[in-house]
């Protein structure tokens, strides 16, 4: 899973000659927090404030986002809470510094970090939907993970008996062949990031004050 990243920089956002996000976001984000996401109207990409875990159509309230901030691909099709927005091809991506995982050193979990090498700013694959709660307008999202049992980078992390994932990265060649998608076919996407452009770094959790509402499952 990917519960914790870090947002793309004004730099990097330069650097990609991405359009510049009108509105404030976090400087790490944790589910339920808001994010930006990048999508395509027409021929031209948008920024919206997302909430970090989907809310599907059919929910009462953004409690549920708890548990929707990764979607599998393998079941997008089949679990209610994404099937909609797959099926309406609401795909977008959430351009991200670096991302955090669990890793288990001697029966420990530690927090480390995985960036691109070259310091850009990369794209995670993800759906999105929007619902109205309470006459109010919720626009949400959720990140899409794939198995990396043989990816070794991804295989690293998590615990030891939990099957291995890794959220997908869409590169920055396919950006506009991913979020102009019209069919609810992803398999071309769904492949490893590659090892030789990435690297993992030990990144231990700053602590917070206790009424924090990031999550604390890192020691």
């Amino acid at each position: 899973m990917c519960a914790n990243f870090k947002p793309i920089t004004l730099q990097q956002l330069k650097a990609l000659g991405l359009p510049l996000i009108p509105f404030e976001y976090v400087d790490e984000v944790f589910p339920s927090f808001q994010m930006a996401l990048l999508f395509k109207s027409g021929q031209a990409y948008e920024w919206r404030a997302v909430n970090f875990g989907l809310i599907p159509k059919w929910a009462e309230d953004t409690a549920l986002a708890k548990y929707t901030y990764n979607a599998r691909n393998e079941t997008l099709l089949s679990k209610p809470s994404f099937q909609d927005a797959f099926m309406k091809c609401n795909f977008g991506v959430i351009p991200v510094t670096e991302f955090y995982e669990i890793k288990y050193i001697n029966a420990k979990p530690q927090r480390w970090g995985i960036r691109r090498k070259d310091g850009r700013a990369f794209y995670i694959a993800a759906l999105y939907e929007i619902v109205k709660i309470e006459q109010q307008i919720v626009r949400s999202a959720t990140l899409i993970t794939m198995e990396a049992s043989d990816h070794s980078i991804m295989n690293e992390f998590h615990k030891p008996e939990d099957q291995k994932r890794s959220i997908i990265i869409i590169s920055h060649e396919r950006l506009d062949e991913w979020l102009s998608l019209s069919t609810p076919i992803i398999d071309d996407f769904v492949i490893g990031f590659p090892v030789e452009e990435f690297e993992s770094f030990y990144c231990p959790k700053t602590r917070l004050p206790k009424n924090s509402p990031q999550l604390n499952i890192f020691d």
